[in-house]
């Protein structure tokens, strides 16, 4: 009963930091609005929240097991429920950026403690990507609730009405409410205690060695590519809806949301897809999806005609194709770390989640900040176009990703990554 708890708890913390980083698109929208600041401005909240994720997984990911990762997961939800209590109380642009700041900080706790625990709580290496995947479904679940959560709060009438920070209440309580159900709850972290005895040092060199493997490193540059073009999509189509399609405000983050629930729907799918085709086939044919779909769909975007009391029923089509790009997406991100935390020993995987944390974060800064730049300079439609670039070149660190797997003789734990049910 206990380990159902725990997991309960594993994909409620998930479902709670998905609402909140994936709420950055929609508070940049709103912060533009509200604030009356420029995109480049409002673009370095991604820089908020990534930053303090790299250089926090960086510091800590070796030593949570002395914390434990229990007691991690809980201080990260009281640092970020007590961050969202502040927002309505004090609504600001400074205060926003506090906001994901302490996101940042405590989504590094969160991610590193959740990914570990799993290695805990599975006994094998399927057991492990069943549950992995699972987890990282329900997050996307959870950006697609945000979605609509925050619209629900927006003034449609003049959506620079800061009553929208109200939001902040809902979400500091799913904090605390949280907090109380990891009080309950135990788990044995005995078998990750090989790590809690590394010094700065030790720890340092265990992360080093990591990353001079060929398979981690190559794994990491797929990992960076991957967030840096979902993150471009994920943060900045609420305002590619609003000001290249024309849409209200509310509904250019409703929208949105359907990338979201686009990408839950890809991993359910493609659970069933991995026990047919080989993980390598699959994730090429998505990479190359969604290179199609950009080249056919954004000249749509372009040309679109929006009526003046455009609703859900006569929305243009871009509208409704862009997001699909989260069915081919899917597949892509549990895939890929499964296999790389798999294949280590399990005092090991705090190291590994700080490195997948690490890159992850810096992908999905720059890509948000090229994008931001690209959109301010040139528009929306040039800014979609670019993220043409990385998926080539997710493309290429794949086909090395596969040779260094089937060396290491990993192949088999990738095509367990997606559940088959």
């Amino acid at each position: 009963m206990n380990r159902y708890r725990m997991i309960a708890a594993l994909a409620t913390i998930y479902m709670v930091f998905a609402i909140l980083l994936n709420s950055v698109g929609t508070v940049i929208l709103q912060s533009i609005h509200t604030f009356d600041i420029d995109k480049p401005q409002a673009s370095l909240l991604e820089l908020f929240k990534d930053l303090p994720i790299a250089i926090t997984s960086f510091l800590v990911a070796s030593f949570l097991p002395r914390l434990g990762y229990r007691r991690a997961m809980m201080l990260a939800l009281a640092i970020v429920g007590c961050a969202c209590a502040l927002m309505p109380l004090y609504p600001s642009f400074h205060t926003t950026e506090l906001l994901f700041t302490c996101v940042g900080v405590s989504f590094a706790l969160a991610k590193v403690s959740v990914y570990s625990s799993i290695g805990l709580l599975t006994r094998d290496k399927a057991e492990h990507g069943r549950l992995t995947n699972t987890i990282e479904g329900l997050f996307m679940l959870g950006v697609l609730a945000s979605g609509w959560l925050f619209s629900a709060f927006i003034d449609h009438a003049h959506p620079a009405n800061p009553a929208w920070f109200n939001v902040y209440w809902v979400l500091a309580a799913l904090c605390f409410g949280t907090v109380g159900l990891l009080w309950g709850a135990t788990l044995d972290e005995s078998a990750a205690h090989g790590e809690a005895r590394l010094s700065l040092p030790d720890a340092l060199r265990r992360m080093y060695r990591l990353l001079m493997r060929t398979l981690v490193y190559v794994f990491l540059l797929s990992a960076f590519l991957y967030v840096l073009i979902e993150q471009s999509f994920s943060t900045w189509l609420p305002t590619f809806n609003n000001e290249i399609l024309k849409l209200p405000n509310a509904m250019s983050i409703q929208m949105a949301s359907i990338l979201a629930g686009a990408t839950a729907l890809g991993r359910i799918i493609a659970g069933q897809l991995l026990r047919r085709v080989h993980w390598h086939l699959l994730l090429n044919l998505c990479v190359v999806g969604m290179g199609v779909l950009i080249l056919l769909v954004l000249p749509l975007a372009r040309h679109a005609h929006v009526p003046a009391d455009v609703g859900w029923f006569n929305a243009p089509t871009a509208a409704y194709l862009i997001p699909l790009i989260g069915l081919l997406m899917a597949p892509i991100y549990p895939v890929i770390n499964s296999v790389a935390l798999s294949s280590l020993p399990k005092p090991a995987h705090a190291t590994m989640t700080g490195l997948i944390v690490i890159f992850s974060a810096l992908g999905g800064t720059l890509g948000s900040r090229i994008t931001a730049l690209v959109f301010a300079s040139f528009g929306g439609i040039h800014a979609f176009y670019f993220s043409l670039v990385p998926m080539t070149l997710v493309l290429v660190t794949l086909f090395f990703f596969k040779r260094e797997a089937d060396r290491a003789g990993l192949a088999e734990p990738a095509a367990a990554a997606l559940p088959a049910e």
